[in-house]
């Protein structure tokens, strides 16, 4: 097989998308985009492809639903979001602050916020290329690019609000302030 077969020639997220904010509706097209237009994606132990990839949040874990281009399952893993959650909650705040930046910051400033955005992703992408492995053979930038994806699926979920029971149960956890709709933190006194 050609290295054109190990490539993906479709890429989906599961549901309905839709967010507020501007920026996670711009990402998923471009990663798409940039992602189809050059990859290594090679699953372990089949022939070859192109592959159309479904990706989708499963309990808790990232799901790779990984088909022929004639639609051919050739498996589903699930991945444990887990080992990312550090490295999602830091790019999570420097995506936040990059975009502030953009109108109000200095160039020097600008750049050190999009220099350690860069090494957060590029950490991730290289802890999906290990997590992946035993599966599925990504180089650096496929593996950068489904990151990109992976944050746009976990960004756009819905939150859930505890029940009113759930709430009160909640002790020293994070709950939901009723009257703000914010998280917030029990303190004793």
């Amino acid at each position: 097989m050609t290295a054109a077969a190990y490539r993906l020639c479709h890429v989906t997220l599961d549901g309905s998308f839709s967010s507020r904010n501007a920026h996670f509706a711009r990402e998923r097209p471009i990663a798409i985009y940039d992602l189809l237009e050059e990859n290594t994606f090679i699953p372990v132990g089949h022939g070859g492809g192109p592959y159309r990839l479904r990706l989708a949040l499963a309990e808790g874990r990232l799901a790779l639903h990984i088909a022929t281009e004639a639609g051919a399952l050739v498996m589903s893993h699930y991945l444990s979001l887990a080992p990312f959650q550090r490295l999602l909650k830091d790019y999570i705040l420097t995506y936040g602050s990059f975009y502030d930046a953009v109108a109000v910051a200095s160039t020097a400033r600008f750049e050190a916020i999009d220099m350690g955005r860069r090494a957060i992703h590029n950490e991730a992408a290289e802890l999906l290329r290990q997590r992946l492995a035993a599966k599925v053979t990504v180089d650096s930038d496929t593996a950068r690019w489904l990151f990109t994806l992976i944050h746009v699926l976990l960004m756009r979920r819905p939150a859930v609000a505890p029940s009113n029971n759930e709430n009160q149960g909640a002790g020293r956890r994070h709950q939901l302030a009723p009257s703000r709709g914010l998280i917030t933190r029990e303190h004793s006194g």
